[in-house]
């Protein structure tokens, strides 16, 4: 299956968090059960530092639904700009998939605390 595209906005200074359900392309949820996801955020594809590792919660899995959080503290350490980030899922066979992909987006801070 091939990887999903969205593109993301975030403050810096603020918490940030995404729902995302994956599905298939006839719309079917795709079943999260027993699967571990991991997301990060790069400066580049080709960039060998993570810029900001997301925490990543299955609320729903049987439906697909995950979500992606960044807490103030990290985004306040993100400096204003573009990043590449992705979402990699791995079932219990150790079988790696990407499932999206895409652009972050940081705006910087105007008022701050």
């Amino acid at each position: 299956m091939p990887a999903g595209y969205q593109e993301l906005f975030l403050e810096k200074g603020a918490s940030f968090s995404t729902s995302i359900t994956l599905d298939d392309i006839y719309g079917v949820p795709y079943d999260l059960t027993n699967m571990e996801v991991k997301s990060q955020i790069r400066k580049s594809y080709y960039s060998s530092n993570t810029t900001a590792e997301f925490t990543v919660s299955i609320p729903q899995a049987i439906d697909g639904v995950i979500i992606l959080i960044l807490d103030s503290a990290t985004t306040s350490n993100i400096a204003p700009g573009r990043y590449v980030y992705d979402v990699i899922i791995k079932d219990s066979s150790n079988s790696v998939t990407r499932v999206l992909e895409g652009i972050v987006n940081v705006i910087p801070q105007v008022t701050e605390f």
